[in-house]
């Protein structure tokens, strides 16, 4: 929320379908930061909003009025920024979720946070910004939006997980891949990252995927190579890129293995039988190469 003395064309009370009054003209975004603590202890950024504010002395999350030339991941880092000092360099987007109240909605981002960043009160907004261990946010005076929304948030926090078999994706176009094996990973890499930076609506996830009621997912991408297209793994990428040492099909396996470990949900591309079988049974859902391809642009 902002002071009225700092208006953007975003502030402003709007008054929803249910005849309930909301701040932000254009709708409202916050930051739901999270991240494991040097002990491992899973925490979460939360702002003790000031006492002049709507529901002021309870606690939620760093946000306010979108306005209306802003996106919501833009909206809910810009406020972070204002009122808490969170600077987005230190935060990986994973999610996004609607509250639609009809004619206003508020929309929660989810990222997780680097150990490093720093965050305090700033820009007269914040009582205090301080990382609470999960267990003990329900035994707090929250905003009652953000208590309404949390167990859902509290479920969604794990990031969406795709794992790309390389080797079969790059061997679904017929477009002469097997000439320059490096070379087709390294397209198959660009689209990677062009899919994780753009994200996927959770209308195009296929059935089967174990996953919270978001509406937009921006997945980490592993991409598993294999063979002549090993060396890019050497090359920079804003997508994890893994050289199998083995067989490309056991360290897929294994990616998918290490990711239910923290309880994140796993999408696996590959449309090789056998695999699908050993991924489903560690716990991923899989689709093929065709959905994949349809994701984004081809290189």
């Amino acid at each position: 929320m902002t002071r009225p003395d700092h208006r953007g064309d975003g502030d402003g009370w709007v008054e929803c379908a249910a005849g309930h009054r909301h701040w932000g003209r254009y709708g409202a975004a916050g930051l739901l930061a999270h991240r494991a603590d040097a002990m491992g202890t899973q925490e979460v950024l939360l702002q003790h909003r000031a006492e002049w504010s709507h529901f002021g002395g309870t606690w939620g999350l760093l946000g306010g009025a979108r306005a209306s030339h802003e996106t919501a991941v833009q909206a809910a880092l810009r406020e972070a920024a204002e009122e808490g000092a969170v600077d987005a360099s230190d935060v990986r987007v994973d999610g996004r979720y609607d509250d639609d109240h009809g004619g206003w909605s508020y929309v929660t981002v989810i990222a997780t946070a680097s150990v490093a960043l720093k965050a305090r009160p700033s820009g007269g907004e914040s009582i205090d910004v301080v990382w609470h261990d999960l267990s003990r946010v329900e035994g707090l005076p929250l905003h009652p939006g953000f208590a309404a929304s949390w167990p859902l948030l509290l479920a969604a926090m794990a990031p969406l997980t795709v794992v790309v078999d390389a080797a079969n994706v790059m061997g679904s176009r017929p477009d002469g891949w097997w000439r320059d094996r490096a070379g087709a990973a390294r397209r198959l890499v660009t689209d990677a990252a062009a899919i994780a930076r753009l994200g996927i609506p959770a209308d195009q996830l296929p059935d089967g995927l174990e996953r919270a009621l978001l509406r937009h997912w921006w997945p980490q991408v592993v991409v598993v190579v294999e063979g002549a297209a090993r060396p890019v793994a050497l090359e920079a990428s804003t997508v994890t890129v893994v050289a199998a040492p083995g067989s490309g099909d056991d360290e897929i396996v294994a990616q998918v293995e290490q990711a239910r470990l923290e309880s994140a949900p796993v999408l696996v591309v590959t449309a090789d039988r056998e695999l699908r079988s050993r991924c489903t049974r560690a716990g991923a859902a899989v689709v093929g190469p065709r959905w994949w391809l349809g994701l984004g642009p081809v290189a």
